[in-house]
């Protein structure tokens, strides 16, 4: 099961602020994935075991919406908007950069661990596309060359241009 940590405590708050209610099932995927970073598989299953759930319900759920990620993620986080203004906007080609440039393929991290791809439906940024966000910041009108830049001031540990 879970290490007993003080994520353990926070998640148990969580689930007796939503009285173990079932119905509270993606809030309490939300918070679990906020306090772990991710939801592996120990954490989905306790999550059921106490919401009184199959195992295959709360499976079923995470890998159904894409906002979970169920593998930890590298130290740098990189999303790409494929909603249709971005993917109009040519975000593909900034995305197979990404993948060239960082040898990291689109749902997963580089070797060393230090930089995960992610895609998402839509940011609803759409006046900006096309749009990926480089640890919790959003580059708007993005180009390949300016995030291959923003990547690469993160990997090394500078700020944000």
């Amino acid at each position: 099961m879970l290490k007993d940590d003080n994520r353990k405590g926070m998640l148990e708050k969580v689930l007796k602020e939503n009285d173990y209610q079932e119905s509270a099932l993606l809030e309490i995927l939300h918070k679990a994935q906020e306090i772990y970073g991710y939801l592996d598989k120990n954490l989905l299953t306790y999550v059921a075991n106490v919401l009184k759930l199959p195992p295959s319900h709360v499976f079923g759920v995470a890998t159904f919406y894409s906002y979970f990620k169920l593998k930890a993620p590298g130290q740098h986080v990189v999303t790409g908007c494929l909603g249709t203004a971005c993917y109009v906007k040519e975000v593909e080609d900034i995305m197979s950069a990404i993948e060239n440039e960082f040898n990291v393929k689109r749902g997963g991290s580089t070797s060393d661990g230090k930089l995960s791809l992610f895609m998402t439906r839509c940011i609803g940024a759409c006046a900006m596309a096309p749009n990926i966000i480089v640890d919790d910041e959003v580059i708007g009108k993005a180009t390949k060359e300016v995030v291959l830049e923003r990547i690469k001031l993160a990997l090394e540990g500078g700020a944000s241009a």
